[in-house]
C-alpha cells in the first residue's frame, strides 16, 4: 500500500528535493569542466534519477562520474539519498 501523501510527507519530499538541487549545483561545475552536465529528473523513495547531458552522453567513464562523483557526494550530503540512477 502506498504511503499517504500527508502535508508532512510533501514538506519532507520538497526539502530533500531542494537539498538535492543545491548539492547538484555545487557538483555541476566539475562536470561542466569536461563538457558535460546533469539534470534532476525525479526523486522516488530516496532514489535520485538524473539525466547526464553533453559530453557525458556515451562517455566511457560516465558510470564512474555517476557513482563516484554524484552518488557518493549526494549520499554524503543528504542521508535520505539511497542511490543515484541515470535515465
Amino acid at each position: 500500500m502506498a504511503e499517504e501523501r500527508t502535508p508532512e510527507l510533501v514538506d519532507r519530499e520538497e526539502d530533500v528535493k531542494a537539498r538535492v538541487l543545491e548539492a547538484l549545483a555545487m557538483i555541476r561545475p566539475a562536470i561542466q569542466m569536461d563538457g558535460g552536465d546533469v539534470e534532476l529528473v525525479k526523486i522516488k523513495n530516496g532514489d535520485v534519477f538524473v539525466r547526464l547531458l553533453g559530453s557525458c552522453i556515451g562517455c566511457p567513464i560516465s558510470a564512474l562520474t555517476l557513482k563516484a562523483g554524484l552518488e557518493m557526494n549526494l549520499k554524503r550530503m543528504i542521508p535520505e539519498v539511497n542511490q543515484v540512477i541515470a535515465v
